[in-house]
C-alpha cells in the first residue's frame, strides 16, 4: 500500500488497536518548576508517534520518565494490560523500553557486539561471556537490520554517527524491545544519512515496535510519524493523526497562537565594513577566504556538511590557527592567537556544541552569563554579586529566557534556553561582531522566532552578525546575504533578493544550473 494512502488508515486502525504504552495523568514537579500536568500519551504497535513542543514543553522530562530515570508525582503507566512502575532505567529496559538520543549513549572505548549486548550479554555453561556466541548473534542483529557494513569487533570511537545510531537501534533489536524512543535523532546526520535512520524506522514499524520520535523539524515528523502528541507549558494540548492536521493547526496548538512569520520584518541600515578576511587558509580545512562583513548586517554562510564553515568560524574566532591571509577589524589587523584575544578585540562566537562548549553546566544561569564579563561585575577582585544578576537580567531578560530564577543551574534547562543563555553570555561582552553557529539546530519554534528577533534587534542598533546555518528558511529569511562554500572553499556570494532555496543548493552541492 503507498504510504499516502497508510498514513490516511492511521485513525481508524490505531482507534481499533490497543495501546503498547498508555500514560495517563502523568506530573511532575521541580523546586520552583511544574514540569508536568497530568499529561497523557498512548503508543501504538507499528506506529509513529511524534511528540511535539517548544523547548521546555515537558518532553525530556516525559522521557525520563518513560526510561526510569525520573518517577512521576502522579499518574499511571500503562504496558500492555499491566499497570507498572519504572524505577530504574533498569526496570524500563526490562519492560522493552529502549531510547536513542541525540547524542547516542554508547561506550565508545568498547567494541560494537559490547554495546550492543551490554547488560544481557550471552554466557556459557560457566557464566562466563560467550564472545564467540555475542559476535554471532550481533553479526545476525546488523544484518537483519539492514547494517551488515558493521563490524562487531570496530570500536565504537572509529565509528560515524550515523553507524552509532545504527548500533543504538541495534541494542534495542537485540533485548526484542517494544518501545523505541528516538529523540532528536536526525540532529548531527546529513541528508543521506537521514533518509537511511527512516528507512531503519520503517523497519522497525514493520517488526511491530511503537516508536516515539521527537523532533523540531516538521519537514521530517510529517515524512515519518503517523500520529502525533503535543505538549505546551508542560500540558498535553493536542494528539491525533497527522494526516488530518495541518503544520499550521499543529504550530498554533505548540506556541498557543498562529505563527504566520516566523521570520522578522527588516529594514537593513547596512554601513561601511567592519571585518574583512582576505585570502584566509588553514591546512586542511578552508583554502583562499575572501569576503567582508558591514556594519548592521546578517551576513549568512550556507553549505553542506564538511563544507569548512565551522572551521573557518572557529579560525576568525581565534579558536585556530591559519596557515594563510589576513584579517582586519575596522581597518586594524586582525591575528588572534587565542580566543581570549578575539573576545578583546570585539569578536564573539556562539559554537554549535552549546551543551559541550556554551555553557558550564553546574553553575546558575547568572555566574554562565557574567563569567566572560568579569572585570565588569567586580571591584579589586571581588566579585559584586548584585551587578552579576543585574548584567545577566539585562540580557535574558531581552532574548525571553524561561527559567525559575536566575540561580538555576543552566544544565537544567532546554536546549532552546540554554542557547539563549550562551547569546547573553556573548553580548554582555559588547562585541563588535557575532558569529551564530546554528544558531537555532535542535531548539523549538517559539526559542527559534526569539533568537531570530533579538538577531533583527542586534543589527538595527549597529552589530554586525556572522550566521552560519544548514537550514535553508533560516538562511534566506534572516541574511542579507549568503555565502556558499563547498570542501572548503568558497563557491559564490549571493545577495539576497529573491533568492531561490534551489540556487543555494545547486551551488553548494555543484550542481550546474
Amino acid at each position: 500500500m503507498h504510504t499516502t494512502a497508510l498514513r490516511e488508515k492511521v485513525t481508524e486502525d490505531a482507534a481499533d488497536a490497543t495501546p503498547v504504552l498508555s500514560l495517563k495523568g502523568i506530573s511532575k514537579s521541580f523546586p520552583g518548576v511544574r514540569a508536568l500536568n497530568d499529561v497523557a500519551l498512548s503508543l501504538y504497535p507499528g506506529y509513529v508517534t511524534a511528540l511535539i513542543g517548544e523547548n521546555g514543553a515537558g518532553k525530556s522530562t516525559l522521557v525520563k520518565i518513560m526510561t526510569g530515570i525520573y518517577q512521576p508525582d502522579a499518574g499511571e503507566i500503562t504496558i500492555g494490560d499491566e499497570t507498572v512502575t519504572l524505577p530504574t532505567a533498569h526496570a524500563a529496559f526490562g519492560y522493552g523500553i529502549t531510547a536513542i538520543h541525540q547524542e547516542t549513549v554508547l561506550f565508545d572505548e568498547l567494541g560494537v557486539a559490547e554495546n550492543i549486548f551490554l547488560g544481557h550479554a550471552p554466557r556459557d555453561r560457566f557464566g562466563l561471556i560467550d564472545w564467540k556466541a555475542m559476535r554471532a548473534n550481533a553479526r545476525e542483529v546488523l544484518d537483519t537490520m539492514g547494517a551488515g557494513h558493521i563490524d562487531p569487533d570496530a570500536r565504537l570511537r572509529d565509528l560515524g554517527i550515523a553507524n552509532k545510531h545504527l548500533v543504538a537501534v541495534a541494542r534495542a533489536m537485540s533485548i526484542d524491545a517494544r518501545i523505541v524512543i528516538m529523540d532528536e535523532p536526525t540532529a548531527s546526520l546529513s541528508a543521506k544519512e537521514i533518509g537511511e535512520l527512516f528507512h531503519l524506522i520503517e523497519f522497525l514499524k514493520s517488526e511491530g515496535k511503537a516508536i516515539l520520535f521527537i523532533s523540531h523539524k516538521f519537514e521530517e515528523i510529517y515524512r515519518i510519524a503517523d500520529r502525533y502528541t503535543v505538549f505546551r507549558d508542560g500540558e498535553m494540548v493536542g494528539e491525533g493523526a497527522l494526516a488530518d492536521t495541518s503544520q499550521s493547526e499543529i504550530v498554533k496548538l505548540m506556541v498557543g497562537r498562529a505563527v504566520d512569520h516566523i521570520f522578522p520584518e527588516r529594514t537593513p541600515q547596512i554601513g561601511e565594513p567592519v571585518l574583512k578576511v582576505d585570502g584566509l587558509s588553514h591546512p586542511t580545512e578552508f583554502d583562499s577566504i575572501s569576503f567582508e562583513l558591514r556594519r548592521g548586517e546578517i551576513l549568512g554562510f550556507y553549505g553542506l556538511v564538511g563544507a569548512g564553515r565551522s572551521e573557518l568560524m572557529q579560525a576568525i574566532a581565534g579558536l585556530t590557527r591559519t596557515s594563510a591571509g589576513s584579517m582586519s577589524l575596522e581597518d586594524a589587523p586582525l591575528n588572534p592567537k587565542s580566543a581570549a584575544d578575539a573576545i578583546a578585540s570585539g569578536i564573539v562566537y556562539v559554537p554549535e556544541e552549546r551543551g559541550r562548549q556554551g555553557v558550564i553546566t553546574g553553575l546558575p544561569i547568572f555566574q554562565n552569563v557574567s563569567l566572560p564579563s568579569l572585570s565588569r561585575t567586580s571591584r579589586s577582585g571581588i566579585l559584586r554579586l548584585a551587578e552579576e544578576f543585574a548584567l545577566a537580567r539585562a540580557y535574558t531578560e531581552r532574548l525571553d529566557l524561561r527559567a525559575a530564577s536566575l540561580s538555576q543551574d543552566v544544565g537544567t534547562l532546554s536546549g532552546g534556553n540554554q542557547q539563549k543563555v550562551v547569546i547573553a553570555k556573548w553580548l554582555a561582552t559588547r562585541p563588535k561582531v557575532i558569529i551564530l553557529d546554528e544558531p537555532t539546530k535542535g531548539i523549538d519554534i517559539g526559542s527559534k522566532a526569539a533568537v531570530h528577533g533579538f538577531m533583527a534587534e542586534l543589527v538595527a542598533e549597529g552589530l554586525s552578525v556572522i550566521m552560519v546555518s544548514s537550514e535553508l528558511p533560516e538562511i534566506i529569511g534572516m541574511s542579507d546575504r549568503i555565502v556558499v562554500m563547498r570542501e572548503g572553499r568558497m563557491v559564490e556570494i549571493f545577495d539576497n533578493k529573491n533568492l531561490e532555496p534551489e540556487t543555494l543548493v545547486r551551488a553548494a552541492a555543484g550542481i550546474a544550473a
